[in-house]
């Protein structure tokens, strides 16, 4: 009989879709966040019902026979990426075998066209949210990743291989900045202290580099002295603008009370597909700008042939797929909650000389309301919680004759698909796209049609 904060040693038997471990004791299933098919791992029991127990995995006392030497030191420490250890192919092998089952466990028969590798494995991220912190309490300032199953402590990726040398050397350089200034960190415990975040962008194609560093208000920093800190430094690609965020907010999330420009200009410039995009601090955009254009691709294919028709682009962000479409398509209304998001599309939409583009700023729940036009395509990339369930049948209800869903979430997908299936639409294809390797992440592309 097993008691809660007891630790047991489990063999783990399969990985499912996302990240969840399984293993088998005494006749219950074992569940916990993680781990690799085959790994010996010692768990500690967090509570059991109903012939289930729930574990969170401490220590990997064997490692499983898929894995080597991982490829970065602050594995095992790091929380970032948990696939270090798996070389890419079995990676890749993994991430399709477990979309398969979760499509096969929800009775969705869907013909999966496979997995399409990500361009780079590594260094393939134009964005890093890092945090200031304390490796350990009363330790010397760290800025870097939150470790492995802490909320608190962060580690100094010093030697991350998910992205080039330009974000190790302004990490380091604002560090040490920093420490040889003494200057607090924020405390998220106790809402004290001054340094909460460094959000470094790099557009692959032009070089271009956005460094925002956000604090909170309760100490002045000399701006001058850190601005040229970084001007001075010496990185592959160019900084082309420096912000300072004001974040007094208590929850520990990058948001902007205040945004200042300290230097050169609040966006860089990135190419996707022969367009360029506008990319401002807080605008998504796709964080594997190789594996973005290998995605939108895929969604260009599944859309077929789109001369002369209106597209709907849903929960647009700043526009990239709209702008896509656009070439071809007779028009393409963008819908997308956040307004600066809204605005970068519009600002994306004159900079690649597109006219028939629109785009408005709303939530998809009621901005559909709204809509006059007949769309021929619709096109949904929603965020990870998927469709909002009270905004799947007004979607539905436009009754285009084709839809292309981009997802970021598989399981979200497999409960929208189920409707789109009760309201007469077949799922004709699906594709996997590997944006994030190292991670158990994974973009699936997905061709909708009526019956």
């Amino acid at each position: 009989m097993v008691k809660k904060n007891e630790i047991i040693e489990f063999v783990i038997d399969k990985v499912e879709f996302p990240n969840k471990g399984k293993a088998s004791y005494e006749g219950n299933l074992v569940k916990f966040k993680g781990g690799i098919e085959g790994q010996r791992v010692s768990a500690k029991i967090s509570r059991k019902r109903r012939g289930t127990i729930e574990a969170k995995i401490i220590e990997v006392i064997e490692k499983s026979p898929l894995e080597a030497e991982p490829r970065c030191k602050h594995f095992g420490i790091c929380g970032g990426c948990s696939y270090q250890t798996l070389s890419y192919q079995d990676e890749l092998k993994l991430k399709e075998s477990q979309v398969r089952e979760l499509f096969e466990r929800e009775e969705l028969d869907i013909n999966l066209l496979g997995i399409e590798p990500s361009p780079i494995e590594g260094t393939y991220r134009n964005k890093m949210e890092y945090t200031f912190g304390d490796e350990e309490k009363g330790g010397p300032l760290s800025l870097g990743l939150h470790m492995k199953g802490r909320f608190y402590e962060t580690v100094n990726t010093s030697d991350c291989n998910i992205v080039d040398n330009d974000f190790t050397l302004i990490r380091e350089s604002v560090r040490k900045y920093f420490e040889e200034k003494n200057m607090p960190f924020y405390n998220t415990r106790q809402h004290q202290g001054v340094l909460r975040h460094l959000v470094i962008r790099k557009a692959l194609s032009s070089g271009e580099v956005l460094v925002n560093l956000v604090t909170s208000s309760q100490q002045e920093i000399n701006i001058e002295e850190f601005k040229e800190t970084l001007i001075d430094l010496k990185i592959n690609g160019e900084i082309k603008g420096i912000l300072h965020t004001i974040n007094d907010g208590l929850s520990d999330v990058v948001k902007a009370d205040r945004l200042d420009l300290l230097y050169g200009r609040d966006y860089i410039i990135e190419e996707i597909l022969g367009l360029k995009f506008k990319i401002s601090p807080f605008s998504f955009f796709q964080t594997n700008s190789l594996g973005a254009e290998k995605l939108y691709s895929i969604a260009r294919e599944f859309a077929g042939d789109i001369d002369d028709k209106v597209v709907f682009d849903l929960y647009s962000g700043t526009g990239t797929i709209a702008q896509i479409m656009a070439p071809v398509a007779k028009k393409v209304i963008g819908i997308e909650i956040i307004e600066e998001a809204v605005e970068m599309a519009n600002e994306n939409a004159k900079l690649n000389k597109l006219d028939n583009v629109e785009f408005i700023a709303g939530d998809v729940l009621k901005a559909v309301d709204d809509l006059k036009e007949k769309p021929d395509l619709i096109v949904i990339d929603p965020p990870r919680d998927g469709i909002h369930p009270k905004a799947i049948n007004k979607i539905i209800d436009f009754s285009p004759d084709t839809f292309v869903y981009v997802s970021c979430n598989p399981v979200t997908l497999a409960r929208d698909l189920k409707v789109f299936i009760e309201r007469g639409y077949k799922v004709e294809k699906a594709k996997l796209m590997d944006m994030f390797p190292r991670t158990p992440h994974v973009e699936v592309v997905t061709r909708i049609v009526k019956e």
